[in-house]
């Protein structure tokens, strides 16, 4: 999933404000028109969608409306229309706010923290390129969704929880698979292979879920 999509058909504009986005390591995607946006949003989502009103083809108000059909994804409409009427027919339509070009960077920044510090922050976790979501129990590497089977996602979860600690397989086993398990503490070296084959660039020289001899694990 990404975090942001851009819709701006000024390939400028959407260029450095994409740049300006991923330098604070959001997954950002760029479309320079409506129906583009609308493909993108419903094959990958976003978690935030910044909207141009004047586009080629189907304007912003409509991928505006379409969007809220079917979604609370957050939606901030960035817009040189600043007649009154078009704030409240942007508002109306479902945008959660809509700020004046040229707009302040810094204000727009600031309100994109504000949105997924309240709205994310609680639900999802993130270290580099990795991003959990608690709610739905699914794990995404640079945005793309991987396939991972419920005690896998226990696994990755705890490890990142505890990033930088070296935790003792028997308090890993025990955590996730409990301590009256019928399951053999050979279960968990599994699970880990299977981690790694999935997270790791190199499983064979794994950067993140570290062995630490005779104890246990630890996620770096």
């Amino acid at each position: 999933m990404n975090d942001i999509l851009i819709v701006e058909d000024n390939k400028e504009i959407s260029g450095l404000l994409a740049d300006l986005l991923r330098a604070e390591n959001y997954i950002v995607t760029a479309v320079d028109n409506g129906e583009k946006a609308l493909s993108v949003f419903e094959r990958y989502g976003a978690r935030l969608v910044l909207l141009d009103i004047m586009l080629p083809g189907i304007d912003g108000f409509y991928v505006c409306e379409r969007i809220r059909k079917t979604s609370d994804t957050p939606i901030i409409i960035l817009s040189a229309k600043v007649d009154k009427d078009d704030k409240l027919n942007g508002l109306i339509l479902g945008a959660d706010d809509y700020m004046e070009k040229p707009y302040d960077i810094d204000i727009l920044l600031a309100k994109i923290q504000g949105i997924f510090k309240r709205r994310y922050a609680m639900d999802e976790i993130t270290s580099d390129e990795l991003t959990l979501n608690k709610i739905e129990k699914t794990v995404y590497k640079n945005g793309k969704l991987l396939e991972t089977r419920s005690k896998e996602f226990e696994l990755l979860l705890l490890l990142i929880e505890n990033k930088g600690k070296t935790l003792t397989k028997e308090y890993i086993f025990n955590c996730i698979w409990g301590s009256d398990s019928e399951s053999e503490l050979q279960t968990l070296t599994v699970h880990i292979k299977w981690l790694r084959e999935k997270i790791e660039d190199n499983p064979k020289n794994p950067k993140h879920i570290l062995t630490v001899w005779g104890t246990g694990y630890k996620y770096e």
